[in-house]
Parts: structure tokens; C-alpha cells; sequence
């Protein structure tokens, strides 16, 4: 019986096996040829170390060489595509059934109006909507403007009763949005449009408002952004400069609460601000109540009281209280103190400090009374993470946004009185995720830290090491991995993938600690946990290195390229989206001078020897051929510029012992990833998705 059962897997192994071999050899009779990428080597000496950048001449983008070569990189890479990952049965249905249907936002309730966006299935953007005797009224639809259905609406600013819009947009993604003023009832535009606008906050007059403005010229130029007041009906460049940062690392910000009589200015970077505020109409000098270069803390004004929400000197965070008579920081009462859990943040109702804290990566409600006593864990209405949480002042309601990884995200009202439950909003998707199921897992990383990892896949999945996988994490800026709905993934978890997301340090799983153990000089520590996570995977017997496909963008992207060349022989593919890959030039372009606290400036010895350590661009080994890659950037993108992928890429082909495709994708109609119609988020959908399927020889 054993040796029957025996040939059986023997031979079930062996068909296996000939499959893939099949599958490659096939692969590999079509052969990547993209352009012929010329080095230009210019050297150059940072800190007493000699650099030689060959693809210096890539940076630049106007060039019509550069131009061309870029375009001959990307027809290579989608001609060869074309012939590897064909069609898959289904696919394009499945997407578009998720993604091209009617789909209705959270409403907004102010003033007791009623607002939301809608896309309804066949329109290419959402547009926006009121409510108006019970019936719906189209305010903004941003199709008028651009036919083509690639410029979106990007944010919208509602006035202190409701009865005028902000309406932003932008255009292919570029994140420089133009405002428009409406009315809130007829959708009729007021005055002229406000271009290259990224910040607006109504004054409480309304006659004024500060803006921010942001264009392509001042992003190209790196030149700090500055706070203005803008008169309504009058010309911006009449605008009155109020406040501006001196670095273009750093950030600036004046508003007026709604409810109260003080105006508010701030300046600072990602990490850590000062804060200034002065009675509105006064002229003088805003009086300083908080500050620091390594700290930061957020004040909500309310009445008397001044809330604060800080990590100063306390990476978990805390909540404290302190008045408009006695407002500086060091006064305040703390009314929450530091713990064990992560503090994520609060709402103060009319009888509650309602605290939203993380434990093991997932998020809850504590009760607190207006002292700061803590009172009781508040239940949930149903098993899930808390999202977020949203107070609004008028009705006494939070807001509660409820996720898990099996069901479309849920909006509960909390009541804040009496802390009742009532259902509110869920997008119904038409997908039944029955047969998924997700598990959290803890991995040791190479410095023994357990790093946690959520694990979605169907029930009847086998560990026999030999599961597609598709593997992602992001490792930045405090931003963390929580359960969230991974219906947008179903096609590939239908077909038999794991999907794995990691929480990896440099996020906010565990606090600011968290954060800073993976940033700067320890930056190094978000690529072990990756390859980490990834060895476990296949000790632990879901997956092999042929199996198993990276995905990432933007810091992501980072991490993509670190992993590549750190650990080439674990990913049978990378994907690597709007990535960053030189670090040594990275602060030199668009908006990056902002990332300068989470990565180090360059221009700086200390932090120089760092980053020369890990820079992807400058990590590609003689010798050593990476994983085939698909590096993906998008021509409109101004966080991260695509001159990162263009040198990676040309770099890592130049070499004899580069056999594995490494292709170029260039997106010339998007930037960053934001604002896409939906004929573009089903294109690129199916075009990556057929990518991986490929790539794990998946049906």
C-alpha cells in the first residue's frame, strides 16, 4: 500500500515538476529584447567616497534620448509580456464585475445635509451628490471637464453650515488640484476657479480662506510651501503670504476651527511640528504652545479646552488636556496616559474620551469618562478592526468604520451618549469570500523581533509547499498593515494563492517604536523582516522561492528593490510599482525632500554611510543575477519621480549575468496611482493580475 501511495506522488510530483519546466521553457523561447541602454559614467565624490552613476543621463526627462530609449523600454516590455502572460479564462469578467458597478461612499452628514460621491456602473469617475427633500441632486461631475475620464475629484472642503463646496480635482493622477467653488444646492460654480491649489481651509468670515499653493514648477524646484489668505472673488496673486517653512522638507498650515475663536498655525515635518495659535481678528504674534524637533503633538481646541494628542517622549502615544487661558503643552493635564497598547486616537463626545488603541494589530474602542477614567472596552457590534472613528459635534454621533478581511468595510453610528449601535453603511460587493479565511502568524526576524503576518487563503489549501503566493508589505512613515477586505484580491485567492501581508517594522503595528525601529540608520531592519517572512513561508511548507511572487510601491517599492538585490533567490518574480532606488539622489527630486526624517538626508555623512548601504541602484552586484522584475512607474507621478525605475532598469540589464527579464512599465496617463477612471483601475487590474498568474503558473 505505502509503495503504491508512494508512485502515486511520485508521479503526481513528476507531472508537477514538467509542468513548470514546460512552463519556463516556453517562457524562455520568447526572448526580452528591450533597447540597448548606453552608459554615460559620472563620477563623483560624496563624503570621500567616489561614485560612478552610468545612468545620471536617465534624469533627465525632457531629453528626446531619454524620451525615446523610455518609450522603447516600455513597448519591449509589453510586447514581451503580450507573449508570456496571455489572457486568463474569466479574468476580465471577474475585474470588471468588482470593480465597474454602482458603487456609493460613506455619506457625509453636516448641518443635516446629506452629502456623497457615486459612480454608477459605465461611468468613468465618482461624481457628487446631495440629498434635497429626500430626493438626490448631481452637484459636480468632473466627466464635464475632461470627456476622457481622467481627471477625478481629489477632496472636497464643506463650509461651517453646509451651503458652499470645495470641490478639488486633478488630472492624470498628477496630485496638483485645481478648487471650485459651489453652491451646495444648485452645483453653480462660484467665482473663479482657484489652479494649483493643494490646501483649503475656509476662514470663519468666509469672505477668506488659506490656501497652499502647489504647482508642477514649485514641486520641480523643491521650493517650500507657504500659507496664504485668499480673498474670495479676488485674483490668488493678490493672496497675502502668511506663513511659509524654511526647508522644503518641512510643512506649514493655518486654520480656524469651526466652533471656536482661535486660529491656529502649525509648521513642522512628518514626525514632529510646533504649534501656534492667537484669537481670530487679533494681529499679533501667534503665542507658541508647543515645540519640538523630535516629538509631535496635535491639539483639538474645544471650547476652553485644548486636547492634546502626542508622542512626546512616549512612543505609544498619550492624550492630555489643557486650557485656552493656560494652553502651552507643559501645562497640560494628562488625561490618558502612556500604556502597553498604541494609543491610535480618540473623539471627546458629550459624556466620553472615547480611545481608539491597537493591541496585536488589531484595534478597539476603551471608554473613558471626560477625566480620563477609564470606564470599560467597549463591545463591538460584530467581530472586525476598528478602522476609524469620526465625531460629529452636531448630532453627538461617532462614526465607527468597522474592516475585516472577508467583508466590505461597515460604518456603525455610535451613539455619544448613550453608546448605543446603529448600522449606518456597507459597500455590497456582489462576491462570496465563504470558503476564505485569514490567520495571523508571528515570524522571528533576523534580530529575533516577532514580526506579525496575516495569512488569507481558502479553507482547503494544502501546505505542501508548493502554493502560489503573492506576498506584499510596505515597512514606512508609521504606517501599519490592519485586516482590511481582500475581496479586491478574489480572483487569485479563488484560484488556489496565498495572500500575504506583513507588518513589518517602520510602520505603526506596535507604536512609534515600531516606527522608529524600522527608519533611518535601522532602516535595514524592514528588509530583513521581509526576507524574513518570506523564509518562513517556505520552512513552514506553503510555498517554494519558484512559487512565490513580491509585490510593493512607492516605499514599498523601496523595499521591492532592497529584497531583489539583498535576496534575488527568493521571488520568482518582483514587482516593483512608482519605487524608490536611489537613495543617494532621492532627496533631489519633486516632493522627496518630505522624506528626508524617515530615510536621512544624503547630503549628510552619518546618514550617507547608511543609505549607500541599502540604496537598491547602488546594490546591484557584479555577479549576482536579480529575479525577473517588472518595474512599473507612472509618468505623472510627483511624489516619487520615474527617473528611480529608468535608472534601476537600464542598470540592471547592462550586465552579461542578467538572464531574467527586468522590464520597464511606464504608466503615461496616471502618477502616483491616484485618480484613475475606471477603464484604467480594470486595465491595470488585469494587466498585473495577468502578470502573477503567469509568473505562478496559475490557471
Amino acid at each position: 500500500m505505502l509503495a503504491t501511495i508512494n508512485k502515486i506522488y511520485m508521479n503526481s510530483t513528476t507531472l508537477i515538476f514538467l509542468f513548470l519546466i514546460f512552463a519556463t521553457m516556453t517562457m524562455n523561447a520568447q526572448q526580452f529584447t528591450p533597447p540597448l541602454s548606453i552608459p554615460k559614467p559620472v563620477k563623483e565624490t560624496l563624503h570621500g567616497v567616489m561614485l560612478t552613476d552610468p545612468y545620471l543621463h536617465l534624469e533627465d526627462k525632457e531629453n528626446p534620448e531619454v524620451i525615446s530609449w523610455t518609450k522603447q523600454q516600455h513597448d519591449a516590455t509589453m510586447k514581451y509580456l503580450k507573449e508570456t502572460a496571455p489572457e486568463i479564462s474569466g479574468l476580465n469578467d471577474e475585474i470588471r464585475t468588482l470593480f465597474d458597478r454602482e458603487v456609493t461612499s460613506p455619506p457625509r452628514i453636516k448641518k443635516g445635509r446629506v452629502f456623497f460621491s457615486r459612480r454608477k456602473k459605465g461611468e468613468s469617475q465618482f461624481k457628487y451628490y446631495t440629498l434635497l427633500d429626500g430626493k438626490e441632486q448631481l452637484l459636480f461631475d468632473p466627466m464635464k471637464l475632461d470627456p476622457e475620464g481622467k481627471t477625478s475629484i481629489s477632496g472636497v472642503v464643506i463650509n461651517k453650515d453646509a451651503s458652499k463646496l470645495a470641490i478639488a480635482t486633478q488630472t492624470k493622477g498628477a496630485e496638483i488640484t485645481d478648487y471650485r467653488i459651489i453652491d451646495s444646492k444648485t452645483g453653480q460654480q462660484i467665482g473663479e476657479t482657484l489652479i494649483g491649489i493643494s490646501g483649503f481651509s475656509w476662514k470663519q468670515d468666509e469672505t477668506r480662506a488659506f490656501i497652499t499653493p502647489r504647482t508642477k514648477e514649485l514641486i520641480e524646484n523643491q521650493i517650500p510651501l507657504a500659507v496664504y489668505e485668499h480673498t474670495m472673488g479676488k485674483p490668488i496673486s493678490e493672496a497675502i503670504k502668511l506663513l511659509a517653512p524654511d526647508d522644503a522638507k518641512d510643512f506649514a498650515s493655518i486654520y480656524e476651527p469651526e466652533d471656536e475663536s482661535v486660529q491656529v498655525w502649525s509648521t513642522g515635518d512628518f514626525y514632529s511640528n510646533t504649534v501656534s495659535f492667537r484669537k481670530i481678528g487679533s494681529s499679533d504674534k501667534p503665542r507658541m504652545i508647543y515645540s519640538s524637533k523630535k516629538f509631535k503633538s496635535s491639539p483639538e481646541f474645544r471650547g476652553k479646552n485644548i486636547y492634546w494628542f502626542s508622542n512626546h517622549e512616549a512612543p505609544n502615544f498619550f492624550i492630555a488636556k489643557s486650557t485656552v487661558d493656560n494652553p502651552e503643552f507643559e501645562k497640560a493635564t494628562i488625561l490618558v496616559p502612556e500604556g502597553k497598547t498604541v494609543i491610535e486616537g480618540y473623539d471627546v463626545t458629550s459624556t466620553y474620551l472615547l480611545v481608539q488603541d491597537k493591541k496585536d494589530v488589531m484595534s478597539r474602542i476603551m471608554v473613558h469618562d471626560l477625566n480620563g477614567a477609564f470606564i470599560k472596552e467597549l463591545t463591538l457590534p460584530e467581530f472586525g478592526n476598528v478602522a476609524s472613528m469620526s465625531y460629529d459635534r452636531d448630532e453627538d454621533i461617532v462614526y465607527v468604520s468597522i474592516s475585516s478581511f472577508t467583508s466590505t468595510q461597515k460604518i456603525y453610528k455610535l451613539n455619544g451618549k448613550t453608546l448605543e449601535w446603529t448600522f449606518f453603511y456597507q459597500d455590497e460587493i456582489p462576491m462570496d469570500l465563504s470558503d476564505i479565511q485569514a490567520s495571523l502568524e508571528f515570524v522571528e526576524s533576523k534580530d529575533g523581533v516577532k514580526i506579525p503576518m496575516f495569512i488569507v487563503h481558502k479553507k482547503d489549501i494544502k501546505k505542501d509547499g508548493n502554493n502560489p503566493v503573492l506576498i506584499t508589505g510596505y515597512g514606512g512613515f508609521n504606517i501599519g498593515m490592519s485586516p482590511e477586505f481582500v475581496g479586491y484580491n478574489a480572483s487569485f485567492l479563488k484560484r488556489g494563492g496565498i495572500y500575504i501581508r506583513v507588518g513589518l517594522r517602520g510602520g505603526n503595528e506596535y507604536g512609534e517604536a515600531w516606527h522608529l525601529d524600522g527608519m533611518l540608520k535601522k532602516k535595514q531592519h524592514t528588509f530583513d523582516d521581509m526576507i524574513a517572512a518570506t523564509e518562513w513561508l517556505i520552512t513552514n511548507k506553503y510555498s517554494n522561492s519558484n512559487r512565490i511572487v513580491a509585490r510593493g510601491g512607492s516605499n514599498g517599492g523601496l523595499l521591492m528593490g532592497a529584497i531583489a538585490t539583498q535576496r534575488p533567490d527568493l521571488y520568482r518574480a518582483i514587482i516593483c510599482q512608482v519605487p524608490l532606488l536611489d537613495m543617494i539622489r532621492y532627496h533631489k527630486f519633486r516632493i522627496a525632500r518630505y522624506w528626508i526624517p524617515e530615510y536621512g538626508d544624503p547630503d549628510r555623512a552619518e546618514d550617507f554611510g547608511t543609505l549607500i548601504q541599502y540604496s537598491p541602484y547602488h546594490n546591484i552586484k557584479a555577479g549576482v543575477e536579480l529575479p525577473e522584475m517588472l518595474v512599473s512607474v507612472g509618468e505623472f507621478d510627483m511624489r516619487v519621480d520615474p527617473l528611480h525605475g529608468k535608472k534601476f532598469v537600464a542598470l540592471a540589464q547592462s550586465r552579461p549575468e542578467q538572464e531574467k527579464p527586468i522590464m520597464l512599465h511606464v504608466d503615461y496617463d496616471a502618477g502616483h496611482g491616484t485618480g484613475k477612471s475606471i477603464e484604467q483601475i480594470i486595465e491595470d487590474q488585469a494587466f498585473f493580475w495577468r502578470y502573477i498568474f503567469s509568473r505562478l503558473n496559475m490557471k
